[in-house]
């Protein structure tokens, strides 16, 4: 009798039902189980080649908006109704600014020349032009403070001088959003 209590009482062996029956995989075998491709996931390669066109033209298209001045795509620096009238007024007006790239190499290729007369005309030609261009740049940025506090009352001139001067400065062709007057033409 005693022996059937003994039997009773020790904890018989406790059998796992889920059981792996199977190794566990190597470190770099499970690493590369869990690695997905942050393009897309599990696609094919058609699949990856199809997404990367769509992307490619989505950022032209967003690109090409952004250029033409579409209000959608314009980033908050150039957003609002008061800086597209800066923008236009400034292309709407010519300044050394935009040509002071090309005068730069003017005046590279000058001082170049052992003539020490040309060398100091060159070096009064980059001077003047700076300080022209720095001149022209104040008093751009209070005509442009007035003319906004006229026509937009509501918005802030916060900043828009030196926008319209750093515009100013800018070559035609490389101005980004791309300008929408020609020099000379009136702005409302």
């Amino acid at each position: 009798m005693n022996s059937d209590k003994s039997s009773d009482s020790q904890p018989s062996k406790p059998t796992n039902p889920t059981k792996k029956n199977k190794p566990t995989p190597k470190r770099k075998d499970a690493e590369a189980a869990r690695n997905i491709s942050s393009l897309s996931p599990g696609a094919s390669k058609e699949e990856k080649k199809r997404l990367k066109e769509i992307n490619k033209s989505r950022r032209l298209a967003a690109r090409a908006a952004y250029m033409r001045g579409d209000e959608n795509a314009l980033p908050a620096r150039d957003k609002g109704p008061a800086k597209r009238f800066v923008r236009n007024y400034v292309d709407a007006r010519r300044s050394i600014g935009e040509y002071f790239l090309v005068l730069i190499i003017i005046v590279l290729f000058m001082s170049a020349i052992p003539v020490k007369q040309i060398q100091v005309l060159s070096i009064a030609m980059i001077y003047s032009s700076i300080i022209y261009s720095g001149i022209d740049g104040f008093f751009l940025s209070r005509k442009i403070k007035k003319l906004v506090r006229e026509k937009f009352p509501t918005e802030t001139t916060r900043g828009l001088g030196l926008y319209a001067w750093l515009r100013s400065t800018q070559m035609r062709r490389l101005r980004a959003p791309a300008p929408q007057r020609k020099p000379g033409e009136s702005v409302e």
